[in-house]
């Protein structure tokens, strides 16, 4: 398994030293009604009230979470497309269930987090490339045309990496963020990911 530090790309890098020029951190203040008013980020209107927008932030949380979502959406689309095979193994077809029913919840709350926190769905432009174990247009590509066993070995090799990426990024969070509902998540997320990755080496010897 891949445990080494996860090294941000030089664009992704200034993209947190920008977020952390406007404010590195946000501590919020609660009304009378129970609503929060960051000092610096104003919450849109219609965003979820998440609890974690009543507490403080950083740029890694932000990082993560803008890191996390398209690591995550990558995630759901490869299970999506292994899962549309016809013949595919029960164990792989489990196992993909379980992936994006874990993942795409996830998904929604870090949306809700960097709404409550004003802070935009999607790095600066570039600053994501480089994320670790996320498949290529044409490693797509094969995953699609590839027949239900193939498919399987694919999809389980391509899913080990792209879990590895995600713990990487998870342990980067748990060194470096701030916000408790984030590093929570992250701390989930090594535990959950890293299990899967074992069960899905041992999945993929058998087949």
């Amino acid at each position: 398994m891949n445990l080494k530090t996860f090294a941000l790309p030089s664009v992704a890098i200034a993209a947190i030293l920008a977020l952390a020029g406007c404010s590195g951190t946000a501590q919020s203040t609660t009304r009378p009604d129970g609503s929060g008013d960051h000092s610096g980020h104003s919450m849109p209107m219609g965003a979820p009230s998440a609890s974690s927008a009543q507490g403080v932030f950083n740029a890694a949380d932000a990082m993560f979470a803008q890191m996390m979502i398209p690591h995550h959406e990558q995630a759901v689309e490869m299970s999506g497309i292994v899962l549309s095979k016809p013949g595919l193994d029960a164990r792989v077809a489990a196992l993909a269930e379980q992936i994006k029913a874990a993942q795409a919840p996830e998904i929604a709350t870090q949306r809700g987090w960097l709404a409550a926190w004003g802070q935009p769905t999607a790095m600066a432009a570039a600053a994501g490339h480089g994320m670790e174990g996320m498949m290529t247009a044409d490693d797509l590509g094969g995953l699609k045309a590839a027949g239900a066993s193939d498919a399987a070995k694919l999809f389980l090799t391509r899913m080990i990496a792209h879990h590895e990426g995600a713990v990487t990024m998870a342990r980067t969070e748990l060194s470096s963020g701030s916000n408790p509902e984030a590093v929570s998540m992250a701390t989930s997320i090594i535990g959950s990911q890293t299990q899967e990755i074992e069960q899905m080496k041992s999945l993929l010897g058998q087949l």
